[in-house]
């Protein structure tokens, strides 16, 4: 990409210096049907003759001014300025080749275009060096013009190359050495019998890290910087990350300055395990670009499976934010109850634990701002939010089983009393006893009709997760 973009500065420059080509010869196209002008009317003066009736052709002219109009082309000969032996003959300078080629009497315009784009760029490339002028004061201006302005953009134009020239060796010296990287890496890959799936995992990052730093270490080039600098341009890049998540926004802006100057840029390949499940988190990490998955299982139990995406603005790894908030916290960091996979190129930022536990623990000194800060942390939690989901639908599925058992009552009640009325109503015992067997063959159906329909819920309703831990603060 580089590259290209210093072979399209390249290209960019020269079109202009065609474009300053075509606008002088475009003016020289001008100024010499002008001197061809002059040069009629001086012969017009001359002989005492109306220059009102000067016409390109003499189909127009009266029948007796067409011998008079007859001399202008003999009038005004087109000498070369070397050939001019009197002052009588007119002097056309630098405007006797647009003459002589008839480039201002033809209606051909590629020949018109061509021909004085030529012409331009000739002189502006050879500075005027070739011009040979008239003693007329316009035209000695002209070529006056003519030479600083080509030395001016021949000047831009050499010196503009010579620094895209430049850009080209430090872009080649940045990609022998990441050839080299990659050439060590094969060697080092091939000397540890690596399998196949894992060398190309290692070669997708290594070209992925190229195509988004193209060989420059960001973090060296600001670490060279004064403080302050450093401070404004980590602000200025990682500022609107953070704003756009909710848990940040009650920050101060000396601690939002402290977190921006902590996070590190860090680089994901497609299909790659930022995190999974069971393993401690060592680092809370925010998407820049790319999106990832973020599966629970609640440690392999049967029946619970939770997916949700992350995509740019998003976060993982709060369960740091309230280890971090404990006034008496362990040594050993959360354990993650979800796996995190890229399923594109991610680009993200990550904020260590050691950063952050250093950070809460200067800023958030008070316990009531510590409890602002985990409320503020639940609206925005992956975590909460997945048991908040799991709490309600399994409230829903408790209310529809109470609701259909409720439902199954209610009609064996039905049932009992209708079959209780017919018993009583019957005037034979066979009928009676016909009546009681009909009775129970439709109680046991029903309960089992309704039983299944009531099992249902149970069958689909699954354990809640275990709600997640809240730091344990001391005020």
């Amino acid at each position: 990409m580089l590259i290209e973009t210093a072979w399209a500065g390249a290209a960019i420059n020269l079109f202009f210096y065609m474009l300053a080509s075509h606008v002088v010869g475009a003016f020289w196209y001008l100024l010499s049907i002008e001197r061809q002008d002059q040069c009629w009317r001086n012969w017009c003066g001359a002989h005492n003759v109306s220059c009102s009736y000067l016409y390109c052709g003499g189909d127009r002219i009266h029948d007796d001014l067409a011998e008079r109009y007859a001399f202008l082309n003999a009038s005004c000969p087109l000498s070369e300025p070397d050939g001019i032996e009197n002052s009588i003959s007119f002097n056309f300078g630098i405007f006797i080749k647009a003459l002589q080629s008839r480039v201002v009497e033809t209606r051909d315009f590629p020949y018109k275009f061509s021909y004085c784009f030529w012409w331009g760029l000739r002189n502006i490339s050879s500075l005027g060096s070739n011009l040979d002028t008239s003693p007329f004061i316009g035209e000695v201006l002209f070529a006056v013009f003519i030479s600083i302005f080509g030395l001016i953009l021949f000047s831009l134009l050499v010196g503009n190359m010579q620094k895209y020239l430049q850009n080209l060796q430090s872009i080649a010296a940045r990609i022998e050495e990441e050839r080299e990287k990659r050439k060590n890496t094969e060697l080092w890959m091939s000397h540890r019998i690596l399998p196949e799936g894992l060398r190309i995992r290692i070669r997708q990052y290594r070209q992925y890290k190229w195509k988004k730093t193209k060989g420059v270490d960001e973090n060296g080039l600001i670490n060279d910087l004064p403080k302050d600098l450093r401070r404004d341009i980590k602000r200025h890049l990682r500022l609107a990350l953070l704003m756009r998540m909710p848990v940040f926004e009650r920050f101060d802006e000396l601690l939002l300055d402290a977190i921006c100057d902590r996070l590190k840029p860090v680089l994901y390949t497609e299909g790659s395990y930022i995190v999974r499940e069971g393993d401690p988190i060592d680092e809370m990490l925010f998407i820049v670009r790319g999106k990832l998955t973020s599966i629970s299982t609640d440690g392999g139990r049967t029946g619970f499976f939770n997916l949700i995406y992350l995509d740019a603005g998003d976060f993982y790894g709060e369960e740091l934010l309230p280890w971090a908030l404990e006034s008496q916290s362990s040594s050993f960091h959360p354990i993650s109850t979800r796996t995190i996979s890229a399923i594109t190129e991610v680009e993200a930022s990550a904020l260590t634990a050691h950063d952050l536990k250093s950070l809460v623990s200067y800023h958030f000194l008070h316990p009531l701002h510590r409890k602002q800060l985990v409320h503020s942390l639940r609206l925005c939690s992956q975590k909460w939010r997945t048991w908040a989901a799991c709490f309600i639908q399994a409230a829903w599925w408790r209310y529809q089983k109470r609701k259909q058992n409720k439902a199954l009552q209610e009609a064996e009640d039905r049932l009992r009393d209708a079959l209780s009325k017919a018993v009583g109503t019957s005037p034979t015992l066979g009928a009676t006893n016909y009546a009681s067997r009909f009775a129970a063959n439709m109680l046991r159906i029903l309960r089992r009709n309704g039983g299944s329909r009531a099992r249902l819920p149970l069958r689909s309703w699954f354990p809640l997760p275990p709600k997640p831990h809240d730091p344990q603060l001391t005020i």
